[in-house]
């Protein structure tokens, strides 16, 4: 669909990194996992990038969370940096097959902005009775209070920032049962290094749901 939305509210959740919450609006259906796109004119000049939900539910509100890079973030990441409670933006959407379905349990690689779909999809399933596992690759992590309340609710969550754990980590977040599926998001870089650990743990990265960023 596409739509106006209302930004509800705006927050820093990371260096570098801000969460938008949007209202949500009628007829808006969304899986976490799947993206949008946001558009806006910005100084005479229109803009459209698409962002991955990092919201485990659609109900009232849903959230995007973006990544904005001080020294290269362009006219549009300023715009939506600068947006606060009131402010309209345009969305098309939802896109994407790679989300969370209900799985009995969900393993998440993230790297970088991958952070966003991973809590909202880890989220969605510990709602739901079902187990979740992360594995998140950064050296300036964002939503650290929603991976600490994740632990707390008796999932597994790895940061790290070292390239090197993340064959371990990965390793010990699957376990091959029966109904459990793995997701990975984040940059090319990134998925090749999670999808080779996937593989050299004796997993099936050719089954896995996932939303490479570029």
């Amino acid at each position: 669909m596409d739509a106006i939305v209302t930004v509800a509210a705006a927050r820093d959740v990371g260096p570098g990194t801000v969460a938008i919450e949007f209202e949500t609006p009628d007829g808006f259906e969304a899986e976490p996992g799947q993206f949008v796109k946001l558009s806006a004119e910005v100084d005479g000049e229109s803009y459209a990038r698409f962002y991955t939900l990092s919201s485990p539910g659609v109900g009232d509100t849903f959230e995007v969370t973006v990544g904005i890079d001080p020294e290269e973030a362009g006219p549009f990441s300023q715009h939506l940096d600068s947006l606060a409670a009131g402010d309209d933006v345009e969305i098309s959407g939802p896109f994407g097959q790679s989300y969370y379905d209900g799985e009995s349990r969900v393993v998440v690689l993230a790297g970088g902005p991958g952070v966003g779909p991973a809590v909202g999809i880890a989220e969605a399933a510990v709602a739901d009775g079902n187990e979740a596992a992360v594995v998140y690759l950064d050296d300036a992590p964002a939503h650290e209070e929603r991976l600490s309340a994740l632990r707390d609710d008796g999932a597994s969550v790895v940061v790290t920032g070292d390239e090197s754990d993340l064959a371990d980590a990965v390793a010990d977040a699957l376990t091959g049962d029966e109904g459990e599926q793995l997701f990975v998001y984040g940059f090319a870089d990134f998925v090749s290094r999670a999808t080779d650990a996937v593989e050299a743990a004796g997993g099936d990265a050719d089954a896995a749901k996932v939303e490479n960023f570029g």
